[in-house]
């Protein structure tokens, strides 16, 4: 069975086929690394790293690009008369820019790596990619999609709409709506266009972060880094690009109008979108309170949750919907996919312990198992669909047990049967879902230190609080002699392995 991808550009389901044979191109819109990674988007990069492990199981060479925002991304995503998020937090806190994306973008690896996800093959930084930034925009300058208005850059969305019919069909927005896309600006007048969107802009005072470039010292748009990032890693065509599908418009649509105004084409052949995670049956929001931390539902630290989740455990939520599909996260789901998950890990065990000598069988329960695991990876081969490729190898599990405690004959089964089967289970919990078995990771250690650190952060907080500063600074030295960092903020404080 061939794999089949849900395209948003095309709106159906389409026969995948790579630009080159064996190989893929694969670009990923990667965190903003102004705050903690929001749980929502942990479910965005455990989704497409299923997806990059799947791909490399099925034998394809990928080049996963998962981008850095550190620049660009604007409170309120506006294209003008808005701050910079990462200046505003180090404006905020007094520090500098690239202090606030050293401690969230180690942070968010920390948090990657609890739930196994594998690292991208590149991972680039937008303050990185200045140069090449300001040369897409002279490349859109130069064809004739730009226009320069007292310092700033901006997409000549008209002209692109009169000439190809590509902007609004990503995300199924009518040509209508486009034209009179409109936001709030004070600098609204500067646009020829109410739809026009900055790709260069100028800096005010408040920008800390800001570049010298031929229209003024500014800085790029947000849309333009994932533009120059993955045309220069992946050609100016490549296989797949994914994201939430809050990116879908502006970030994705402007993308596309970028890359085709500098270069004629439009990056991807297949577009994939993870939908939103709720709580609780609702929209996450911290202003509402109905909102839960990765840290928060390792350590049980929340009113949302009545217990502690290894990072495996929510990573097995997560699989349990379609990356396609809206996810409710709540305390009874979460207990649910405990249970699912050892039940899976307890089948798993249950082959292990099967004998290895049974004889061969051309037995009608050979081929029942045999045909369980084919119809799980054809599962995957639709779209990913993890929870219906979990779902069958949950129907093969009352056999096993049944083989196991003697209900059913071993020899019936055969040997071939129990290795395909067990090989299945291997593949899919361990190399495809990025599953850990729980005697093989440090999760549950994990949630124990977290919560140790917790009460040592603490004690040195009311320490501080007392003026005992020999014994605050005795506590962060000690820490950072096992190599353990302590980064103080206005949120509080944080704790990272170095």
């Amino acid at each position: 069975m061939s794999l089949k991808i849900q395209n948003s550009i095309s709106g159906t389901k389409d026969e995948f086929k790579p630009i080159h044979e064996g190989r893929i191109g694969m670009y990923v819109c990667g965190p903003t690394v102004y705050s903690d990674v929001h749980i929502g988007n942990c479910r965005t990069f455990v989704s497409f790293d299923v997806i990059y492990r799947y791909l490399m199981y099925l034998g394809y060479k990928v080049r996963y690009v998962r981008n850095i925002t550190d620049v660009g991304h604007l409170e309120g995503d506006v294209d003008t008369n808005a701050e910079d998020k990462i200046s505003k937090k180090a404006r905020l806190e007094q520090v500098e820019p690239m202090e606030v994306v050293q401690r969230y973008t180690n942070g968010f690896h920390d948090i990657m790596r609890r739930f196994n996800t594998l690292e991208p093959s590149i991972e680039p930084r937008a303050t990185g990619h200045i140069l090449e930034q300001i040369e897409m925009v002279q490349e859109i300058l130069k064809r004739g999609y730009g226009y320069e208005a007292n310092g700033s850059v901006y997409f000549d969305t008209h002209k692109l709409l009169k000439e190809a019919d590509i902007y609004g069909k990503l995300s199924g927005r009518k040509v209508e709506d486009l034209l009179v896309e409109t936001r709030d600006l004070k600098n609204q007048d500067e646009k020829r266009h109410p739809s026009d969107f900055a790709i260069w802009i100028k800096a005010d005072d408040r920008h800390l972060l800001r570049w010298n470039a031929p229209w003024s010292d500014g800085f790029p748009g947000w849309h333009l880094e994932c533009s120059v990032m993955s045309t220069k890693y992946l050609g100016d065509r490549f296989d797949i690009h994914g994201g939430g599908n809050d990116l879908k418009f502006p970030h994705h649509e402007n993308e596309i109008a970028q890359n085709y105004g500098s270069c004629g084409k439009t990056p991807a052949n297949y577009w994939i979108h993870s939908n939103m995670l709720l709580l609780n049956g609702k929209k996450m929001s911290k202003s509402d309170g109905n909102h839960v931390t990765p840290v928060e539902l390792f350590t049980g630290d929340s009113e949302h949750i009545s217990k502690a989740y290894s990072p495996m455990i929510v990573r097995f939520f997560f699989l349990q919907a379609h990356y396609g599909s809206t996810l409710d996260l709540n305390d009874t789901s979460l207990q649910a996919a405990e249970k699912g998950y050892q039940r899976l890990m307890d089948a798993y065990k249950t082959l292990q312990e099967l004998s290895s000598s049974v004889k061969e069988s051309n037995h009608s329960l050979a081929g029942e198992l045999e045909n369980g695991i084919k119809a799980a990876f054809e599962e995957m081969n639709d779209d990913f669909n993890t929870p219906k490729a979990l779902a069958r190898l949950f129907e093969l599990i009352p056999t096993i047990n049944k083989l196991a405690d003697g209900q059913l004959n071993p020899d019936d089964a055969g040997q071939k049967a129990l290795d395909v089967v067990k090989k299945g289970f291997e593949d899919l919990l361990f190399v495809v879902f990025g599953l850990l078995r729980e005697n093989e990771n440090a999760d549950n250690h994990m949630v124990q230190l977290d919560g140790l650190m917790q009460l040592v952060i603490e004690m040195r907080q009311q320490a501080r609080e007392n003026k005992d500063w020999p014994t605050s600074d005795k506590i962060r030295d000690t820490l950072n002699e096992i190599k353990i960092d302590l980064k103080d903020g206005k949120e509080g404080t944080t704790w990272t392995i170095k």
